[in-house]
């Protein structure tokens, strides 16, 4: 069979039914784009960077969405109700606080149910490997070993991303550790992961990062990885914008 025949089989393993999108920041980094829309309504190749999140969602199964608004919390809302078809949208209300994200899932910890859930950045934009990115997450998920299973790209391959990268893995895929201090890790958070919501426990007041249940779950070897096989763009600012649509536009 030529390479062009090869198929490539889809990755088996149960596709969380609830995804939560983080949708509530205030879109400093877009400014002035953001002055008058949400950072989720930015528009990129044609659409929002929302609707591109959803459409991932909708091609690998999704059923489910809570996603949390804050800034111009109305215009959002108002977006995603009845918006994507197969998925149910449920909003978790941030227009008092905003929470971050890991505050974002405590407020939202009675919406997501007790089974491992999928939670993504909204102002993320990805184009699968020769599988689907959610469902290889889903294919590599342990209940037994894992509470956080975060998708990764190499650092050489984070299109518009100025890190210095997030995390070491070791060779079984589970995290190792955080980058150091005056180094290089070799591996960015895409901002998609599978989370199990056991691990959201024990939380402070007020806002907080993931950051803390991430470090609970590094020290309990209970963290874990999966590379990334296709692209990934941190869109953040204004400038990332023209600079993804000339990548994506290359094919």
């Amino acid at each position: 069979m030529s390479r062009q025949q090869t198929i490539r089989p889809v990755p088996r393993g149960t596709v969380p039914e609830t995804a939560m999108v983080m949708a509530a920041g205030l879109g400093k980094r877009m400014r002035p784009l953001t002055a008058t829309r949400p950072k989720p309504l930015v528009k990129v190749a044609g659409k929002p960077l929302i609707d591109h999140v959803f459409a991932r969602l909708q091609a690998a199964g999704i059923k489910r969405a809570v996603v949390n608004v804050h800034y111009l919390a109305d215009t959002l809302e108002a977006h995603v109700t009845d918006r994507f078809d197969g998925i149910d949208v449920v909003i978790s209300d941030e227009r008092k606080m905003l929470m971050e994200t890991g505050g974002g899932l405590v407020q939202a910890r009675g919406l997501l149910g007790d089974a491992p859930v999928l939670v993504v950045n909204s102002d993320n934009l990805w184009i699968d490997g020769p599988v689907d990115a959610i469902k290889l997450l889903a294919s590599r998920w342990d209940d037994a070993k894992m509470d956080a299973l975060l998708l990764m790209v190499p650092l050489a391959r984070a299109h518009n991303h100025r890190g210095p990268g997030d995390f070491y893995l070791a060779a079984d895929g589970r995290i190792s550790g955080r980058r150091k201090s005056g180094r290089l890790a070799p591996f960015a958070y895409t901002g998609i992961q599978i989370l199990h919501p056991r691990l959201i426990a024990d939380w402070p007041e007020g806002p907080f990062s993931t950051n803390l249940f991430w470090d609970r779950a590094i020290a309990a070897g209970r963290a874990y990885g999966q590379v990334h096989q296709g692209l990934w763009f941190d869109v953040g600012t204004p400038a990332a914008i023209p600079r993804t649509e000339a990548i994506l536009a290359d094919g």
